[in-house]
């Protein structure tokens, strides 16, 4: 009886694991055309809702970019903190860790100036609207990932009451 418990509770523990991934989104940074000059990061940001567990990827060319992470005092004057050690691979990865405000800059040249710049807002999990997706032909979110997981999720407790 015990063994049968013990499978049950590791299945709905791999299952809230499941849902809890399928729930974070992965976020393009300007989309298709990434992380470059001549992009209105405002507007990019604008209506999405970003949460804590998401992700930012910049994408761009390398050398002629990278992405610092700044506060608010620097990313209004377009520059980046002493010791700062700014991201330059040509496909950066964030993860959103905690809520509140976050501010991205590029720290070549007069970049930030000219706009490479990214203010958003991450809210936690529990202050996120619990609306349904809404259609979007941005390929800003892993759909089909979260599909697959959802249905992991669910196969796994199905199983569990079976068990």
């Amino acid at each position: 009886m015990a063994c049968k418990q013990t499978g049950v509770f590791l299945m709905m523990v791999v299952a809230i694991g499941l849902v809890s991934l399928a729930s974070a989104t992965e976020f393009v940074v300007g989309d298709d055309k990434g992380w470059n000059l001549g992009e209105n990061y405002t507007a990019w940001a604008m209506g999405k809702e970003f949460k804590v567990g998401d992700t930012l990827v910049f994408n761009y060319k390398i050398p002629n970019h990278n992405v610092i992470k700044v506060d608010g005092a620097n990313f209004k004057a377009c520059t980046s903190p002493e010791n700062s050690e700014p991201l330059a691979t040509g496909s950066d990865t964030i993860t959103l860790s905690t809520p509140g405000k976050k501010w991205y800059i590029c720290g070549k040249s007069d970049h930030c100036e000219r706009g490479m710049k990214l203010v958003i807002n991450v809210a936690s999990d529990v202050e996120a609207p619990n609306s349904p997706p809404q259609p979007d032909s941005s390929s800003n979110k892993i759909e089909v990932f979260q599909y697959l997981s959802l249905m992991a999720a669910a196969m796994t407790v199905a199983i569990a009451f079976v068990i």
